[in-house]
C-alpha cells in the first residue's frame, strides 16, 4: 500500500522534494506518493488537519509556514523547539509531532566542504529556515557567527 507525503507551502510549484523523495523510495523499494500543496496563509492549519484526516503520513512545511507548523504541533523535538519553527510534520497516537531538520541538513553539507568550527561564518536570513541552523551551526563552535 502506497504511503502519502506531501510538500506544503507558497509557492511550491518550484519544489523538488516530490521527486527526490520519489528517487530515494525507489532505491528502498518503498511504494509512496508525494505531492505538492499549495496553501494560502488562512488555510495552513486546515489543510494540515485534513492531509492527516486523509492517512497522509507527513508533511515537508517550507515558507512562509515554519513558525504556523511549530504553533501547531502539540510534541516539539528539542531541535524544533529551539528553532521555533519546524520544517516536518507527522501524525503519531492522534498527536501532531514536529521537527526541523534545517540545520542538521545543512550542516552535513557544509562539513563535507568546511570545518565550521574556529571559522568566521556569516549566516543570511532570519526565517524558519535561518532558525532551524543557527542552533546546530553555534554547536559546531565557529570563531564566529553574524546572522544577517
Amino acid at each position: 500500500m502506497s504511503q502519502r507525503f506531501a510538500v506544503i507551502g507558497n509557492p511550491v510549484a518550484h519544489s523538488l522534494s516530490p521527486h527526490i523523495h520519489q528517487y530515494f523510495a525507489e532505491q528502498f523499494n518503498i511504494q509512496l506518493t508525494y505531492e505538492k500543496i499549495l496553501s494560502q496563509a488562512p488555510d495552513f492549519a486546515a489543510q494540515v488537519s485534513y492531509f492527516f484526516s486523509q492517512g497522509g503520513k507527513g508533511l515537508n512545511v517550507t515558507l512562509p509556514f515554519k513558525e504556523e507548523a511549530f504553533a501547531l504541533a502539540q510534541i516539539k523535538t528539542p531541535r524544533g523547539q529551539l528553532a521555533g519553527a519546524v520544517n516536518t510534520l507527522w501524525m503519531h497516537a492522534g498527536q501532531l509531532h514536529a521537527d526541523n531538520t534545517d540545520g542538521i541538513g545543512f550542516l552535513r553539507d557544509l562539513v563535507r566542504h568546511i570545518e565550521p568550527q574556529g571559522k568566521q561564518i556569516l549566516l543570511l536570513g532570519a526565517g524558519g529556515a535561518a532558525r532551524g541552523i543557527l542552533g546546530p551551526l553555534s554547536e559546531a563552535q565557529p570563531a564566529k557567527l553574524v546572522l544577517a
